[in-house]
């Protein structure tokens, strides 16, 4: 079993008299900068001079700096710009202002695992990964409970890297659903290739072979929506409450018994396994990696908009978009309630 902490392990006390500058204000960036001030830190925001997100920021009552100021301004610097990005600000932004003792945090190892960030020795090198959607790390925080986290160190410049990610962790809330030890090496492979072969690319591509299916059989496409897509979240929600077998408990054994037989006919185990293998071994020696940083520096993410707008456009989200916007729910948007 890998070895967990709780509340009883962090100690906020580490954080006393050290200024967290978060680095980004988006999905993360806000949710762990709020809520690290109302855990009583210290924190700024660093952004991009003519940022959209500085007036934001400041609404929500949080000091704003450029990002080279809150580096210089900060003990610890939490990186929370998007991946592709990240290399090209530390070393422009944040590596001329670290000094010895200070720590560079990051959600996601992506760069410390691929060495497009390579910290200077004197500093602490921690990672405090919520597993789940930084909105959801604020609405959980609100509502008085916690995102699980990982917590990993990559460099003990001061002896307390643990004790400072531990408690930066709490900060965030993380420590009241638990937080389990890893390692950069190990969240960067497993995050990417859960992201591309179930949550995000295994999961949409299913909902949308799903939907159109039905829609090519000829069933209204607001059916095929429902069937295939809207109630993806409640059957997700049982078993993040009790594993498959609460889901199992809460349908009907005729859905039950569809899921035994039609299953491994949609997804035939070996040659799925076999491809997400292929999958995984592109993000092991870096293919994808290379690939990803391709698209944004010289390819100038043709591949990657051409497929946004693709999505955009296709029937499910057309569909899908009317359909929320005509539920008891009308048109909440509100990414923080994501989860409630």
């Amino acid at each position: 079993m890998a070895k967990m902490y709780y509340e009883k392990d962090c100690d906020l006390n580490y954080l006393n008299g050290k200024k967290i500058a978060v680095i980004g204000y988006g999905s993360q960036g806000h949710a762990h900068a709020l809520n690290l001030k109302d855990s009583g830190c210290e924190v700024c925001v660093g952004l991009r001079e003519g940022s959209k997100n500085w007036a934001q920021a400041e609404a929500a009552g949080l000091t704003v700096k450029t990002v080279a100021e809150a580096a210089k301004w900060g003990d610890i610097v939490m990186m929370l710009i998007n991946d592709e990005v990240q290399a090209d600000v530390y070393k422009k932004d944040i590596a001329p202002y670290l000094e010895e003792g200070n720590a560079l945090a990051f959600a996601h190892g992506f760069n410390i695992r691929y060495k497009q960030i390579v910290p200077p020795t004197g500093v602490d090198v921690f990672m405090a990964a919520p597993k789940g959607p930084g909105h959801t790390v604020r609405s959980t925080y609100v509502s008085g409970k916690g995102v699980p986290c990982l917590v990993a160190v990559e460099q003990n410049a001061t002896g307390r890297a643990y004790e400072i990610a531990l408690a930066y962790i709490a900060g965030i809330g993380g420590a009241r659903a638990g937080i389990m030890e890893t390692t950069f090496h190990d969240e960067t492979e497993t995050d990417l290739f859960g992201e591309q072969t179930v949550l995000c690319g295994g999961v949409v591509d299913l909902m949308q072979c799903g939907f159109e299916t039905l829609v090519e059989a000829g069933y209204a496409p607001e059916n095929a929506y429902f069937e295939c897509i809207h109630e993806m979240k409640l059957i997700i929600d049982l078993i993040n409450k009790g594993g498959v077998a609460a889901m199992n408990y809460s349908i009907s054994d005729t859905a039950e018994f569809g899921e035994y037989v039609s299953g491994p006919r949609v997804l035939p185990h070996e040659e799925t396994k076999a491809r997400m293998r292929a999958v995984l071994a592109d993000i092991q020696d870096g293919t994808f990696a290379g690939r990803w940083i391709a698209e944004n520096k010289s390819r100038g993410r043709t591949f990657f908009n051409s497929k946004r707008d693709q999505l955009a456009k296709h029937p499910m989200e057309q569909v899908g978009e009317e359909l929320r916007r005509n539920m008891i729910w009308g048109g909440d948007k509100d990414l923080d309630t994501a989860s409630n």
